[in-house]
């Protein structure tokens, strides 16, 4: 199989952390794109697979997600840990108060689904913010690679990231294969 020109730009764990860092969760706002940056990192959501997100399709106690009508139409159920479960639990409360007739989970203060472009612009201002280098290359794109790249090192399993991810074709998934090749490949010639 050739190897693909780009591979996709993937955050360390240090990136993560800084990116993480960056919202002011004392305001509304900033506090829900962290936890749309989380849930994206931890789940593997596409941007509009998140921004769809309703209440009822997370169970709180046990972690079980259900993405409904994700790319293709299709469903698939995913799981978040308890951390990110406990976050929500308190993010509960917050949506109830600021936006107590919102159908999503992740609302703006009004109640609405936040459009995917106001993601794109946050995810990458914070970024910046971040001092985090490529940062043209830094999107919530980028959040599914990089949940996608550790899915595959944890788990050791192409088949697992394809069904996490939705993918219907393997070969869409395979490109993770390429970026922990290319990171083996860097740590054997540097022995």
């Amino acid at each position: 199989m050739a190897r693909p020109d780009k591979l996709p730009r993937v955050l360390t764990e240090e990136e993560t952390d800084r990116l993480l860092s960056e919202p002011n969760q004392r305001y509304f706002g900033p506090h829900r794109d962290y936890l749309y940056m989380r849930v994206m990192l931890k789940a593997g959501l596409r941007a509009s697979e998140a921004t769809a997100l309703r209440p009822e399709r997370i169970d709180l106690m046990s972690g079980k997600l259900m993405v409904r009508e994700g790319k293709g139409a299709k469903d698939r159920t995913l799981w978040i840990g308890e951390e990110l479960l406990e976050e929500l639990q308190g993010w509960m409360d917050r949506r109830q108060e600021k936006a107590p007739k919102a159908d999503y989970l992740l609302p703006t203060s009004k109640g609405t689904q936040v459009a995917t472009s106001h993601l794109r612009r946050s995810v990458k201002r914070y970024a910046r913010d971040a001092g985090i280098e490529e940062v043209e290359r830094v999107s919530p794109h980028t959040l599914r690679h990089t949940f996608a790249t550790r899915l595959y090192r944890s788990a050791g399993k192409i088949r697992l990231v394809q069904k996490a991810l939705g993918h219907s074709d393997l070969s869409t998934t395979m490109i993770y294969t390429h970026v922990v090749d290319e990171e083996l490949e860097g740590a054997m010639k540097g022995l």
